[in-house]
């Protein structure tokens, strides 16, 4: 529907046109962008590990990964997980999170974790510091590690 649209949008303003014109150009650029994601900005291809949740320090180990398709995947404390990044950047919203069922003695911190992962709305990435934050003003710090 959306690219029918933007057909009809740019066969109307071939004619001559103005604004419209301009509006079509901009939208056929934005159409072409490529990899919106956290990994074009500096996550990809990286492994980065929580540092903080909401200020604190996290105790258990947990990590994760961004790769330019828009798959996110890491450790939690216990658990494998995957699932998809479909937010263009700063933005972030993981959806179908999937996780690994073992059971082991951290399973109140992974909760935690996951909980706050699928919360966040906001990404920055600076260099070895990756920060995802959402309104609420819940806050995950990560540190990339070779």
């Amino acid at each position: 529907m959306q690219s029918a649209r933007l057909s009809l949008l740019c066969r109307s303003t071939s004619k001559g046109g103005g604004v419209l014109s301009m509006v079509a150009a901009t939208l056929s650029l934005l159409v072409g962008c490529g990899d919106e994601s956290l990994s074009a900005y500096g996550a990809g291809d990286r492994l980065w590990v929580l540092q903080q949740l909401d200020g604190n320090t996290f105790d258990a180990r947990a990590e994760i990964t961004f790769d330019s398709g828009g798959e996110v995947s890491g450790i939690a404390p216990c658990n494998l997980y995957h699932g998809r990044q479909v937010a263009p950047y700063p933005w972030i919203q993981i959806e179908a999170l999937a996780v690994t069922r073992r059971a082991c003695p951290q399973l109140r911190e992974e909760a935690r974790y996951l909980q706050a992962l699928q919360e966040m709305a906001e990404a920055e990435v600076a260099g070895e510091v990756l920060i995802l934050r959402n309104q609420a003003g819940r806050e995950m710090l990560f540190r990339a590690t070779d």
